[in-house]
């Protein structure tokens, strides 16, 4: 029996949604390999196998540091698997073990954030830079969540595209009840959830509501997820601005989001770089119309159910939110498309499709 390892550090981070899905369907589909499941410490609790074959194994070692490079290849090594698939970049790149490499996209790259000491941003850019690019030589397969990213990666790493694989993500319903944020239940609003670094592209969008609310001065823009410095920037520059009609949430619960998705006018996505676009999907789930930016990988996952525009530009930007708001019969058919869409992806999928992979790895030599 093959021993696979995944490494779950990242689990109950953000980006962690993808090793928890990807987990709970490989438990359900996998009675073949025996799997190591390498957990934060303060993870270990919050994580159950429910298959026999997934052990859950303690993993002190932090992203992006020495302990990383060192006794996490130790740790691995001692494990003695047939297989590692790291769900992310950040991996010991002196281990000689078959590895399989998840590359969301290489965002983290091409622009910077504000939050950081730039000198710091820029050193660590140039060691990630070179990271990426060993790691996506040694795997003996690389994971990608779009064709764009596939592509995207095969140019900046040189490697063969015949070794990297597109196996979509997908979206789930919020199970929790909507529950309405007071200030917003009788206001018409459109509205954006996630974060404030730079190529989210909230500065245009905020410029680009301005335009708007010329035409619709009672329209209100919502833009929720956790306060942090870069938020409180923006928010800061709005009420120098004294731009009107835009709210910041802060952190939303699974209830409110899903209220926010069921009752917004439309969801906007300005971003200038996505490896997938989760929340497009997840607003379109939940019947919110989706208004997104055409850059990168978002017309190849939202396809005709959504409406774009050019990122860059805050005109057409506004264009497409005054087209959308103003056509009730486009409206009604983007709600209609975006429930078709979020149909062509499921976790089980991307799961099945994994394993695909582990099993063509176990083979290689």
């Amino acid at each position: 029996m093959k021993r696979i390892v995944i490494d779950a550090r990242e689990l109950r981070t953000t980006s962690g949604r993808y090793v928890e899905r990807l987990l709970h369907y490989l438990q359900e589909i996998d009675r073949t390999h025996e799997y190591s499941v390498l957990l934060k410490p303060e993870d270990m609790s919050g994580w159950t196998p429910t298959n026999p074959l997934f052990k859950k194994v303690v993993c002190p070692y932090k992203e992006f540091t020495f302990g990383e490079q060192l006794g996490l290849k130790r740790q691995v090594e001692s494990l003695r698997a047939n297989l590692v698939h790291f769900p992310f970049p950040q991996q010991p790149v002196q281990y000689k073990g078959k590895t399989v490499t998840t590359i969301h996209d290489l965002t983290t790259l091409r622009f910077s954030n504000p939050d950081k000491n730039i000198l710091v941003f820029k050193l660590k850019q140039l060691v990630y830079a070179h990271v990426m690019k060993r790691v996506a030589k040694k795997s003996v397969f690389v994971i990608t969540g779009s064709q764009f990213v596939k592509d995207d990666v095969v140019q900046f790493s040189h490697i063969d595209p015949e070794k990297v694989v597109v196996t979509h993500e997908a979206a789930d319903p919020i199970n929790e009840k909507p529950e309405p944020l007071p200030d917003l239940i009788k206001q018409k609003f459109i509205m954006y959830i996630g974060r404030p670094t730079p190529h989210k592209n909230l500065e245009r969008l905020i410029a680009a509501f301005k335009l708007v609310r010329s035409e619709q001065p009672d329209l209100v823009l919502v833009l929720a997820g956790k306060m942090d410095s870069n938020y409180e920037r923006l928010e800061k520059k709005v009420r120098q601005q004294t731009t009107p009609n835009i709210v910041f949430t802060d952190f939303v619960s699974e209830g409110q989001l899903k209220w926010l998705y069921e009752h917004c006018e439309a969801y906007l996505f300005p971003s200038l770089s996505e490896g997938f676009g989760l929340p497009g999907l997840e607003a379109m789930l939940h019947g919110a119309p989706v208004i997104s930016s055409k850059a990168t990988c978002l017309p190849e996952i939202y396809g005709d159910a959504a409406e774009y525009f050019d990122p860059l530009s805050t005109r057409s930007m506004a264009n497409a939110i005054n087209k959308v708001l103003g056509n009730k019969k486009l409206r009604a058919d983007l709600i209609k498309k975006g429930r078709t869409q979020v149909t062509t992806y499921s976790w089980r999928s991307t799961a099945e499709q994994t394993l695909a992979v582990y099993k063509q790895a176990l083979k290689e030599t």
